[in-house]
């Protein structure tokens, strides 16, 4: 790594304000950033009809519901229990939109008798508020429009998992069991990930530090170093480093890494905050303050890696806040069993929240209530069918059985660096992993 000329910055960020301060060469006068604008949120109550799955016999419905949109769908054998179903980010455009769980878990769920729901939540964005009480206030109405039912769960993906793991430690009688899946357990440390990237890849091309990102960032800043670090595919020894950096800071060594950084390596760019602020959260959300940064897993700081921490663009986080403010933190305290699914290659939500949400249970003592699965993909919640069906299929049985299913150590280093490490409950394998799992 090169010697760079600006050395550590730091940049402190205040509820709506932000001071950049650099430490040499020159100091920057605060600038106030604005706010993203207020959004007129509608649901067009043209898209919310759906139809029943070939073969099957149920009774849907859908409405809007103090301005979310939601869909019900109730098999005319219904068990008597519930699957309620969050959706993920959807960006920020103005119209709300209802996702049913996906084919596969929606055909095991109707086929097994269970009924479903899920809303749209009444706002785009990083709203995580908007989920967990949209989504509560649909579970109230199912109570009076179908009936109560003998049990509920709750699946979310993405930003949904986000959703369930606060909605199960917010609502704790509502649920029996959860299943978020690729989901941002970590809640904001997700975004400090976001950070790290685009922070490492600056410092290792010797680029100016900039934060937040300015409107032509990707255009301009990220395709200059793109080029210097030879991305996403003809690697310099920079993006080797910006590589070694990333694996270690999204979950460790681990399958199928390379595969998902070829795949992610030119999206991360795209994240990196234009405004401090994320949804309802006015302060900067992510943050590395006191990030170490390694090119391995030893703990032992190499000089290049010295370097790379003295020289990396630093930002201190907004204070994190309890409640659904701002981006709401999971604390790990839920009383019910918890079953997960993360994709080893998966940059856009990294298998680290994993990690982050295992250490959270531990720390609350609730590890016996915690089930993780990894699955050898490297895109973003790919999920096969079988693997949905057999995810809540244990879940159910924990619930109603006591029977605790399998899972996957995801703290063990030596275990998630095992080339074979997510080969138990990946079904079936995919075309482009050569490793033998039989």
């Amino acid at each position: 790594m090169t010697r760079h000329r600006i050395r550590a910055l730091l940049v402190p960020l205040a509820l709506g304000l932000l001071t950049t301060t650099l430490v040499s060469p020159a100091s920057a006068a605060p600038t106030r950033y604005p706010q993203p604008p207020e959004v007129d949120y509608f649901v067009n109550e043209a898209t919310l009809p759906f139809d029943a799955l070939p073969g099957t016999t149920t009774t849907r419905t859908w409405g809007v519901l103090q301005g979310a949109g939601y869909q019900i769908e109730v098999p005319d054998h219904w068990n008597g229990d519930l699957v309620m179903w969050a959706h993920g980010y959807r960006g920020t455009g103005a119209e709300l939109t209802v996702s049913a769980p996906p084919d596969g878990l929606r055909q095991y769920l109707v086929d097994h008798g269970y009924a479903w729901a899920a809303s749209s939540y009444d706002e785009n964005g990083y709203d995580v508020d908007s989920g967990v009480e949209s989504t509560h206030r649909l579970v109230r109405y199912f109570d009076k429009a179908v009936g109560k039912p003998d049990q509920r769960y709750l699946a979310g993906v993405s930003m949904g998992g986000h959703v369930t793991g606060v909605s199960i430690e917010k609502y704790r009688a509502e649920y029996v069991g959860a299943m978020p899946v690729c989901g941002v357990m970590g809640d904001r440390r997700l975004f400090d990930t976001f950070l790290d990237y685009n922070a490492a890849a600056q410092a290792l091309t010797d680029t100016p530090p900039v934060y937040p990102a300015p409107a032509d960032y990707v255009t301009t800043t990220a395709a200059q170093m793109k080029t210097e670090l030879g991305l996403p595919d003809a690697l310099t020894p920079a993006g080797e480093e910006l590589r070694a950096v990333t694996e270690q800071r999204t979950g460790g060594e681990r399958p199928l890494f390379d595969a998902g950084f070829a795949n992610f390596a030119n999206f991360l760019f795209t994240v990196y905050p234009v405004f401090p602020g994320l949804g309802e959260e006015k302060g900067a959300v992510g943050g590395n303050a006191d990030t170490v940064y390694q090119l391995d897993a030893d703990p032992a700081l190499t000089a290049e890696e010295q370097a790379l921490n003295a020289e990396v663009l630093r930002v201190e986080a907004a204070r994190s806040h309890r409640g659904l403010s701002g981006v709401p933190t999971i604390d790990g305290r839920f009383r019910i069993p918890v079953l997960t699914m993360h994709d080893l290659g998966d940059l856009f939500v990294p298998f680290s929240m994993e990690q982050e949400y295992a250490r959270d249970a531990a720390r609350r003592g609730n590890s016996d209530l915690l089930v993780q699965r990894a699955i050898r993909g490297v895109a973003h919640c790919d999920f096969s069918p079988e693997e949905y069906q057999q995810a809540f299929a244990d879940l159910v049985t924990w619930v109603e059985d006591g029977v605790r299913p399998e899972g996957d150590d995801v703290l063990n280093p030596t275990v998630v660096a095992d080339p074979r490490y997510g080969c138990r409950f990946t079904m079936p394998q995919r075309d482009f992993d050569t490793q033998d799992c039989s």
